[in-house]
């Protein structure tokens, strides 16, 4: 098993959107980057912690490849976009990789370098040294499972789980 810590706008989103993905056994919302231990979701909001809303996505490479799930990633949100997603506006936002060893960092590189490519250039994606992961409150895990007709999940996280669906239908759960 191997845990990728990958951030790239709202976390709800990025936990559904790798769930549908089979060998994919645990997504954690939770925060990295930050100066501020522990931190809450009202102080990270607040853009003063240096926390970015982060995913640690743990997966089979024997069912799924690495590269895939960073793959994934980069059809997710859009790596162009600097310090926001869409309305999403915050360095809490921002698209960031932390790497918790040398190879990581090698895939990483890898994966951004393909998705460059792939967005036609400006990929703002930066991939920095992972330190310390804490996981968010209670009701932003699984949220998009726990509030399926909420609003923003709707407008938002579908949308991104159907692009994964779409572009990853061999590696699909159901």
């Amino acid at each position: 098993m191997m845990t990728f810590y990958v951030a790239g706008g709202c976390f709800w989103c990025l936990d559904a959107a790798y769930r549908v993905l089979r060998g994919v056994s645990s997504v954690v919302s939770g925060y990295a980057g930050g100066h501020v231990n522990s931190p809450s979701y009202e102080a990270v909001c607040t853009g003063s912690t240096g926390h970015a809303e982060v995913v640690a996505v743990t997966f089979d490479e024997a069912v799924i490849p690495a590269d895939v799930i960073l793959d994934a990633f980069f059809t997710m949100h859009d790596p162009r976009q600097l310090n926001r997603q869409g309305n999403d506006v915050g360095t809490q936002y921002r698209s960031v990789m932390f790497p918790t060893d040398s190879d990581q960092r090698q895939l990483f590189e890898a994966a951004r370098d393909r998705a460059n490519e792939t967005w036609g250039g400006g990929v703002v994606t930066t991939i920095d040294d992972f330190t310390e992961f804490f996981p968010a409150e209670d009701y932003h895990q699984d949220f998009f499972a726990n509030n399926p007709t909420q609003g923003y999940c709707l407008a938002v996280a579908v949308p991104k789980v159907n692009k994964v669906r779409s572009g990853f239908a061999q590696y699909l759960t159901v």
